[in-house]
């Protein structure tokens, strides 16, 4: 009877999250608190202390703290895939943000999310960024705006481990790190909007590489020249090129944008 009520334990754990992603609480992928931590209130613009040259504007859905912080966490590095689902919504809001306010809603999007390093990948056994951008994608279509993911960066050289870096030091480590894969430009060029998605900014240092490689991929095609125009604009605030995260360093929020 005790075996079979083990049995029985690990079962349900693969089909019921044992514990909320933020808070610990048993039974619940993210109990009500914590949605209400992560997605209770309006995504908004965010901007990091110093903004790197080139980064895009960035809309994030809650600060990267407490409860918040602790999803993420357990998404990206204890492998609570069943996450994906509550951070894929947050960072659709996130992206429904950016896109009303450049105008673009209504119109195609396509989610390019921010690649992570194959050692990493290989070490969690997942890409948190890719499963939380196919998630957003489909909240997004299930809301009626035609969404997918094209995850045509790639990293071109090895770079140091970001943890222990300040923003200068970032900025050096990722400089020329990404690439946009063979054919990734014209995918790009053929679809709608361009949103560069992420689980995390902190410096903005990863979006603004991310950001770099994109438009030297379009500046490559010559006979785009609308696109490339579009990814233009002081730091990046053209028409076809935004960003969004699902939380972002609690600092960027308190920028004042009216």
């Amino acid at each position: 009877m005790v075996g079979m009520r083990g049995w029985w334990q690990d079962l349900t754990d693969l089909v019921l999250p044992a514990e909320c992603g933020g808070c610990g609480r048993a039974r619940a992928v993210l109990c009500p608190a914590c949605r209400t931590r992560l997605m209770g209130a309006a995504p908004r613009r965010v901007r990091p202390v110093p903004e790197p040259p080139g980064l895009p504007v960035v809309h994030a859905a809650a600060p990267y703290e407490d409860e918040v912080r602790a999803a993420l966490l357990a998404h990206k590095e204890r492998g609570a895939l069943v996450l994906a689902g509550p951070l894929g919504v947050a960072l659709a809001g996130a992206v429904r943000a950016g896109l009303a306010s450049g105008g673009g809603r209504g119109a195609s999007v396509l989610l390019v999310p921010a690649p992570s390093a194959r050692r990493a990948v290989r070490a969690r056994g997942h890409d948190p960024a890719r499963r939380i951008a196919l998630a957003a994608a489909g909240e997004l279509r299930r809301a009626g705006t035609p969404a997918r993911v094209l995850a045509v960066l790639r990293q071109r050289r090895a770079v140091a481990d970001q943890s222990g870096l300040n923003s200068r030091q970032r900025l050096d480590n990722l400089a020329g790190a990404l690439e946009v894969a063979a054919g990734g430009a014209r995918l790009l060029a053929e679809g709608g909007r361009t949103v560069l998605v992420d689980d995390l900014m902190t410096t903005g240092a990863s979006l603004a590489e991310a950001a770099r490689a994109l438009r030297a991929a379009f500046a490559d095609v010559g006979d785009m020249p609308q696109a490339v125009a579009g990814m233009g604009g002081p730091n990046g605030t053209g028409d076809l090129l935004s960003a969004a995260v699902v939380a972002a360093s609690p600092s960027s929020f308190e920028i004042n944008w009216n």
